[in-house]
């Protein structure tokens, strides 16, 4: 009974050498005015269609004037899956605040879908996308407890498309054939919220972001998929593992 009371006390005192030891963790990085790190993305992709009034009226060809004898029953677009990696710079304001900038490449598709009455099964319209993106983030944290912090995040992106010219050049293809096109750029608000975890030298933080764009991405170009559309909005749902 002794012996088993002795090993008890030793492992209490264990563990309150390592819980001491932890607060340590993280290797200062919180102390830091300035520090960097990286970011892998998970993040899934759709958009949310506003239809014009005139929706479901047949599209009037531009290089010929002709009708296209297609009539629209409804369009749709489902969630697609990407990812991204990046870089993290991190600012510190305070004990309980930050400023971030998290360039980002994102690969990314998304998705859409047109049901004619005359077609058996819907088409789809997929946007490949390249993007570069620039979100600033204002970074709010609790105190920290042991090796935890809980925090929330909101800011607003700038993303760039850099993908290549030939994913839209559908010059000679027949109106069924023609693309779905998006702007090059655009801006997003983004609001989310994470966990920053200590470990022995570095810090994860993993983190769920919600994402919608200011405006609308489509982009006005004349064509049997974009025109019974008025606005094209974009929103994303992502998930991060932070590394500082």
């Amino acid at each position: 009974m002794l012996n088993k009371t002795r090993s008890f006390l030793l492992l209490l005192c264990c563990l309150a050498v390592n819980i001491a030891n932890a607060q340590n963790w993280g290797g200062g990085v919180d102390d830091d005015n300035l520090h960097f790190g990286f970011t892998f993305q998970y993040m899934s992709s759709e958009f949310k269609i506003l239809k014009k009034d005139t929706w479901q009226q047949q599209f009037i060809n531009p290089d010929d004037g002709m009708p296209v004898g297609r009539t629209l029953r409804s369009i749709s677009s489902v969630s697609s899956p990407g990812f991204g990696i990046g870089f993290v710079v991190n600012k510190r304001i305070s004990e309980n605040a930050d400023l971030r900038l998290t360039p980002i490449l994102v690969f990314n598709d998304r998705l859409a879908y047109y049901d004619f009455i005359e077609e058996e099964a819907p088409i789809e319209r997929k946007v490949q996308s390249t993007m570069i993106e620039f979100p600033l983030g204002f970074k709010l944290k609790s105190d920290r407890r042991n090796n935890f912090r809980a925090y929330v995040i909101g800011g607003a992106k700038y993303s760039m498309d850099i993908g290549s010219k030939k994913k839209t050049n559908d010059a000679p293809n027949p109106p069924m054939e023609k693309f779905l096109k998006n702007k090059t750029n655009f801006l997003s608000y983004e609001a989310g919220f994470g966990f920053d975890l200590y470990f022995e030298y570095f810090k994860m933080s993993p983190e769920i972001k919600l994402s919608y764009s200011l405006n609308s991405v489509l982009k006005n170009d004349p064509s049997l998929y974009s025109a019974p559309i008025d606005k094209l909005m974009l929103r994303h749902v992502t998930f991060s593992l932070f590394f500082e």
